[in-house]
């Protein structure tokens, strides 16, 4: 009966969540300045060229942004029901199937970079906490202290000019070689790769400060713990008390915090996508942002409130799996 109340006040905390999180998705386009149908005169935003108030009234009757707002709300809630994302102002397509088109580009690049910076920040940091307020702990701490204030689309143009314009070692734009053919799969995925090392490299670069932090933090907290005395006094070898003893008992929060950052690290996305011109979903809502475009803008956004809200769920359900006394709690 516990785990039963349990989970379904769980679901209740998701549902309320994904609730309010719809509402201030519906509210944000509409809020913003600007007219969609005004915004889509010229490609640049401009309007050179006018509708006429016939016009545009058919286009707010079509659209059904003629209504009141009440009304608008329950119809996009009624269409989200039934699978109905809404239709582009713009793109005169579905909205969903352009974002499913998208989203891969994004989730392919951050869950790689997650698991660069995971992988290299939770090494060092387990590193740096064995050598607690030595010189190595202290210059790496300040130095992935900065690397964590840095914004990622910093590291992004640095390494656009010095590895795509100076050295011309990987592509300056783009997710793909366009006019092109491969003559095996094998072929394209190294071209897609290529393009998207860089996209990679510096959402990684944007990663690996936090992740280096998380994992000296929980490191420290169970570098004093009686087993690790018992092991140190048995002789063990080092690299067997940190990773095998140490690393082991510490690697819960760290796992959690992985899941827990997919929000900054899509956040993070946008801004890389739009410095590479990368065809993820970050660069897709830059231009529907641009465009006015509102139902784009509340599918990318009910998109991404999706995925964190999931990946939350997750993180607790794997912290518990790993952690024995969160199951018990």
């Amino acid at each position: 009966m516990f785990v039963s109340s349990r989970f379904i006040k769980k679901i209740l905390h998701f549902l309320l969540a994904l609730l309010l999180l719809v509402m201030i998705n519906f509210a944000i386009p509409r809020l913003m300045p600007g007219d969609p149908f005004l915004m889509l005169n010229t490609e640049d935003g401009s309007t050179s060229v006018s509708y006429t108030e016939e016009q545009l009234s058919l286009y707010y009757a079509f659209y059904g942004l003629d209504k009141p707002l009440p009304i608008q709300f329950v119809t996009y809630i009624g269409g989200l029901f039934h699978g109905d994302w809404g239709y582009s102002l713009f793109y005169k397509k579905a909205v969903l199937p352009m974002i499913m088109d998208r989203i891969g580009w994004t989730l392919s690049m951050v869950a790689a970079a997650l698991v660069i910076s995971t992988v290299i920040g939770s090494v060092l940091g387990c590193l740096s906490a064995w050598q607690h307020r030595k010189a190595m702990d202290q210059s790496m701490y300040i130095v992935f202290v900065l690397l964590a204030e840095i914004p990622g689309f910093i590291f992004g143009v640095l390494l656009l000019f010095w590895l795509s314009a100076t050295l011309d070692w990987f592509p300056l734009s783009g997710g793909k070689s366009y006019y092109q053919s491969f003559s095996s799969w094998v072929e394209l995925a190294a071209d897609r790769v290529h393009h998207a090392a860089l996209p990679v490299l510096t959402l990684s670069f944007s990663r690996v400060g936090a992740s280096y932090l998380y994992s000296r933090s929980s490191m420290l907290s169970v570098l004093d713990k009686v087993y690790l005395t018992t092991a140190r006094a048995k002789g063990l070898n080092p690299s067997t008390i940190i990773f095998r003893h140490a690393f082991r008992n510490a690697l819960p929060p760290i796992v959690t915090r992985v899941f827990l950052s997919l929000g900054t690290a899509l956040g993070g996305a946008i801004l890389v996508e739009n410095v590479f011109r990368y065809p993820g979903i970050g660069l897709f809502m830059q231009e529907a942002v641009m465009l006015r475009d509102y139902p784009v803008i509340q599918g990318i956004f009910l998109m991404f409130s999706l995925l964190v809200l999931s990946m939350n769920a997750f993180a607790d359900f794997v912290l518990r799996k790993l952690d024995p006394r969160v199951s018990a709690t």
